[in-house]
């Protein structure tokens, strides 16, 4: 999918601002090399840079890597593919926030391949990702609304990876990685703009669901699903979604 750079950095920051926290997980050292896997916009590879280490942004998205470097026209940034990085026993640290559900389950082996190639030895993974029935509701409930319009093969179509806890250490630990720390946790997410978040965050990260149909008959799909979510994502006022996620550390071993 094409990423709109300017409407995530404006509607959907809480997506590198919940990541500053994950930093914490990460603890970069001044004069480490740090890769940013899936670095977006560039916030958070900014913010190791200003930590002392040598940070280095990669994304897939040459639209938000023109943005990163816009923004931050002093921390390096390139665009790149995660599973295929190219780097060897080059980096200390490779820190990946809200990114690698975004691969294909079938690509998750590679990726980690290229992930583990890349670190030196006693180098770390630190990343936090979509964990098992992330935001669950709002997708059941957006193909419910769709297969309602007749949309089934829309319905149908596989979303991103978000694995247990078990699925992803087990992935880690066949890359070759000794899994230290991971977590699932609920973590309710803030909506910007209340009722108007969900159809904006839809938009931003599901779009791919409304292929092959008509902007006017989006627009009603999307509507009749931020009804049936109210429910449940308003709470005094606001809107939440049902975030979950996965953290973990993951070290390569001397």
């Amino acid at each position: 999918m094409k990423w709109n750079a300017e409407l995530y950095d404006q509607k959907h920051d809480f997506v590198f601002k919940y990541g500053e926290n994950v930093l914490d997980l990460l603890e970069p050292k001044p004069g480490e090399q740090i890769l940013d896997l899936g670095c977006g916009s560039g916030y958070l590879t900014n913010a190791i840079r200003e930590e002392g280490a040598e940070a280095l942004g990669v994304d897939s998205s040459a639209e938000m890597i023109a943005k990163a470097k816009q923004s931050y026209p002093g921390t390096e940034f390139k665009v790149a593919d995660a599973t295929d990085l190219g780097y060897n026993a080059s980096f200390n640290a490779i820190f990946s926030n809200a990114v690698l559900h975004w691969i294909k389950a079938e690509n998750q082996s590679k990726m980690l391949n290229a992930v583990f190639m890349a670190l030196k030895p006693g180098g770390r993974f630190v990343a936090e990702m979509g964990g098992k029935g992330n935001v669950g509701r709002m997708i059941s409930m957006l193909r419910k609304v769709l297969t309602q319009h007749g949309y089934q093969q829309q319905a149908e179509m596989d979303y991103l990876f978000f694995p247990s806890v078990g699925e992803y250490t087990s992935l880690l630990e066949k890359a070759g990685f000794t899994v230290t720390y991971a977590a699932l946790f609920d973590r309710p997410t803030l909506l910007q703009d209340q009722a108007e978040g969900v159809k904006k965050w839809i938009t931003m990260f599901a779009s791919d669901y409304f292929i092959g149909i008509k902007e006017a008959q989006q627009q009603e799909i999307l509507e009749e699903t931020t009804q049936q979510l109210q429910p449940y994502y308003q709470r005094n006022g606001e809107w939440y979604a049902d975030y979950k996620r996965l953290r973990f550390i993951a070290v390569k071993e001397l």
